[in-house]
């Protein structure tokens, strides 16, 4: 087993190891040297971090429209001693620490909740009932996780620096807008996030996951799916319900558009290829007696390789001018809204990683192999990796095990993602979370002594 030595600090009893394989004994034996000071860390720190967990669930806001968020990290970031940059990327932030000679290490967090209300009954439940949204108001959650993950990036950058004397190296702190419509990471990076404060050498970021609280995974290879969202509004002649041959019916030809763009999965895609065509809105007329002039349909598209991607897309426009042809209507608006590609995990970065998690977490930790079913959700931080930055993204457990052990027994289903449902043990996962990704950080740093 060929180990590359990364940094030593005997005099504080911390030694850690990264090795282009699998955890050995001499890196076990490290990281559990390393694991007390650590925890002593995160331990002291995490009172004040579960407080500022609470106030981000409680304050939930939209893309964009973070600005709140945005200056409760920003004042943590200050307070550290970090040189904070305010509205990169609309909303976002970026913040920076410089400790001596060595790599840039970048570690994302976003920064958006969702449009939905909060029926989790917490305590620090959201208090937004009315946030603008599509040009009238929504009730506000954070149903995703991303109060979590702003609360890890928080104790991450914390443990860092009450550890800094032990490495050296620049960090950079990405506080990321509007990660739900996947559109955030590629406004930081147009307004310069990777040039104005360095093109980092290594990245880093993290999702929650409804797994068991305290457990860790990795995905090597592809881990997320690319996402593409499109809207069509379609082009008819409105006229009276009772007389519809005096018109063109734009909902007629949506509906055919709705049931034939899946034959791009069902017959034009091979079938050992991942590929999902959803139709997620269908937006026409007011009320039963009055055919209207147009109406629309919202899909999200979503697919692992480059090839099948660039076919749905192309079936979604040539089905939709099809359906419209058919009936003579004019040539339908077909408008790609946001997307971005599948996230793709740096190889040698991800094996080196998930020895230290191995080491680390032990039985906590699972490595998904390359050849692993990815997860069909998206996530932009693909944007950071197509700019060339080598990263690695994984995943935190971060629920009650007694409810995963309830719904195995025939009980509730354990709420995911996006549910109203979605309520996040704290406790262990973001102790968790600010362990696992400092050991990440500190893998690819350099000593300072």
């Amino acid at each position: 087993m060929r180990a590359i030595h990364l940094f030593t600090a005997l005099g504080s009893g911390l030694l850690l190891w990264g090795t282009t394989g699998r955890a050995d004994d001499e890196t076990a034996a490290a990281v559990a040297a390393a694991s007390p000071l650590l925890q002593r860390e995160i331990d002291d720190i995490y009172p004040e971090i579960e407080t500022l967990y609470h106030d981000l669930h409680r304050h939930p806001e939209l893309g964009f429209q973070e600005v709140r968020t945005a200056d409760a990290l920003a004042k943590q970031m200050r307070a550290l001693g970090f040189t904070v940059t305010e509205n990169v990327g609309r909303t976002g932030l970026a913040a920076v620490y410089r400790n001596g000679p060595g790599p840039t290490v970048m570690v994302r967090t976003e920064l958006d909740a969702l449009p939905m209300e909060e029926k989790t009954g917490l305590p620090y439940a959201s208090t937004v009932a009315a946030a603008p949204w599509l040009g009238g108001t929504t009730a506000v959650m954070h149903a995703c996780g991303h109060d979590l993950h702003m609360a890890v990036w928080v104790g991450t950058a914390r443990t860092l620096l009450a550890l800094k004397e032990l490495w050296s190296g620049t960090l950079l702190f990405i506080g990321q807008p509007s990660e739900e419509t996947v559109s955030g990471a590629r406004a930081m990076i147009e307004d310069g996030v990777l040039t104005r404060f360095g093109q980092p050498d290594y990245g880093f970021a993290l999702h929650s996951t409804p797994a068991a609280a305290g457990t860790l995974s990795l995905k090597l290879g592809t881990g997320s799916s690319a996402a593409d969202n499109v809207e069509i509004l379609f082009r008819g002649r409105g006229g009276h319900g009772a007389m519809p041959s005096a018109t063109i019916d734009p909902i007629v030809i949506a509906a055919r558009f709705v049931t034939d763009v899946q034959s791009i999965v069902s017959r034009e895609k091979d079938a050992r290829e991942f590929g999902v065509v959803t139709v997620g809105a269908f937006q026409a007329g007011s009320v039963a007696n009055i055919i209207p002039d147009t109406a629309a349909v919202k899909l999200t598209l979503r697919s692992y390789a480059p090839a099948v991607r660039e076919l749905l897309l192309a079936g979604v426009s040539r089905i939709a001018n099809a359906s419209a042809a058919m009936a003579g209507a004019p040539e339908p608006e077909i408008r790609t809204v946001s997307g971005t590609a599948a996230m793709v995990n740096d190889d040698g970065l991800g094996e080196r990683t998930a020895n230290v998690f191995e080491a680390a977490f032990g039985a906590r930790f699972t490595l998904v192999p390359s050849h692993g079913e990815p997860a069909a959700a998206s996530e932009d931080y693909s944007e950071f990796m197509a700019a060339g930055i080598a990263s690695v993204f994984f995943s935190i457990g971060v629920t009650d095990p007694r409810l995963i052990e309830s719904a195995r027994n025939g009980g509730a289903p354990v709420p995911g993602n996006h549910s109203p449902f979605y309520a996040p043990l704290p406790q262990p996962a973001i102790k968790t979370g600010i362990e696992a990704m400092t050991l990440a950080v500190m893998n690819v740093l350099p000593s300072a002594r």
